[in-house]
């Protein structure tokens, strides 16, 4: 040990960091070791149990960064820690109970951390919570300089699983698919499906399709277990939202003259949104009702969303029918005589405006009446609805 300067300002720890215990396994020794003395006695153990390993420079390398600190009159104190530990997180944290018993020994102000390998330079931010770390020196061995970096960078990939499917598993089935549509259908043919299967595979990815669909997996499994009334409903809906399809598209099939394009699309709206309405309907009452089930409370939204749809089911079917009569594929809206006892309404037909126009005002008055209803239901104004929505 040189002796002790004025110059000496800052006490630095060379600290040499082995994340897999190779000191311990091949050496026998506890960590950690610390001294010239003792570090310089651990490269010759180590170098004599395997003269291949990279360890032995990374310990050289501590000893030398040492010496440049020295002899530039900083106080260096140079050490070895790893982690002897079965598993990873136990092997850090021995690492980290080995720092902390040498900062307190030595009452180090700064660290430089020399590593060989990625496995150890996970170990860093370790060093970096406990000490200012003025540098990081990472040593390669450099006639294996990029087989090394290439290895690390194969072995980090390989062990992460979501990596290995997402990349591997595609690439894997082209290989094997792209030759034989090759044989049946040729080259072209073959390169447009594995590029057109891994184009659909990165936007399904891309866009979290996947991710949306495990969410909506859990929350139907979930609200299996939970008895909830809404997975019957949405059952309800899904079959009433096919039958509205079919009446859409049937009702575009029967057209004697379909015209444009606008006019099949009104067409398809007019006959489709009755059953459409009726499976938001369905929907939304199904989670009013899980709502009651469960909460004394009900939100707002909750009690106003029926009236919305009846709503909007009536003004898009109030528009639809407004195009289609005036492009002449449906008639007039005609009412019929009725007669209840001594009341009696005698039958008129409806304009095409006032058609539109009746449909668009009961449109906004069901949607007030939902507001109304919601609001006393709920038993605060409007503005406390507001201030629990934002809080829900």
């Amino acid at each position: 040990m040189p002796p002790v300067h004025d110059e000496y300002i800052v006490t630095t720890l060379v600290v040499c960091v082995d994340r897999t215990d190779d000191v311990g396994r091949k050496t026998g020794l506890s960590t950690p070791v610390v001294g010239w003395e003792a570090v310089q006695s651990l490269v010759i153990d180590m170098g004599l149990a395997d003269p291949e390993d990279s360890s032995v420079n990374s310990l050289l390398e501590s000893l030398r960064v040492a010496r440049e600190l020295r002899d530039g009159h900083d106080d260096a104190v140079v050490a070895v820690v790893s982690g002897a530990s079965d598993s990873m997180v136990s092997a850090d944290r021995a690492v980290a109970r080995q720092l902390d018993d040498l900062i307190e020994e030595y009452d180090v102000e700064s660290a430089v951390v020399v590593i060989d390998s990625a496995q150890d330079e996970r170990l860093v931010p370790v060093v970096e919570s406990r000490l200012r770390v003025d540098s990081v020196d990472r040593v390669v061995v450099r006639q294996a300089r990029d087989i090394e970096s290439t290895y690390y960078l194969l072995k980090q990939f390989l062990a992460d699983e979501e990596l290995r499917q997402t990349t591997l598993v595609p690439i894997g089935l082209a290989l094997i698919v792209f030759p034989v549509l090759s044989i049946v259908a040729g080259p072209a043919m073959a390169l447009a499906t594995i590029t057109t299967v891994i184009g659909t595979f990165l936007l399904y990815k891309g866009i979290g399709i996947d991710e949306y669909l495990t969410r909506l997996a859990r929350q139907a499994r979930d609200s299996l277990y939970s008895g909830q009334v809404s997975v019957v409903t949405y059952v309800v809906a899904a079959g009433l939202t096919l039958v509205g399809v079919f009446a859409g598209v049937l009702a575009v099939s029967e057209l004697s003259d379909p015209g444009s394009a606008f006019i099949q699309s009104m067409m398809f709206a007019y006959a489709s949104v009755p059953w459409l309405a009726l499976a938001a309907l369905a929907a939304s009452t199904g989670r009013l009702l899980d709502e009651v089930i469960q909460d004394e409370n009900v939100r707002p939204s909750f009690l106003n969303l029926p009236f919305v749809v009846i709503g909007i089911g009536l003004v898009v079917r109030g528009f639809s029918a407004y195009f289609l009569e005036r492009g002449g594929q449906i008639g007039p809206f005609e009412m019929p005589d009725v007669s209840l006892g001594v009341v009696s309404v005698e039958g008129f037909a409806l304009s095409v405006g006032n058609r539109l126009g009746v449909f668009v005002l009961l449109g906004v008055l069901i949607s007030v009446v939902g507001i109304r209803v919601a609001m006393y239901f709920s038993g605060s104004g409007l503005e406390d609805a507001d201030v629990a929505e934002a809080e829900a």
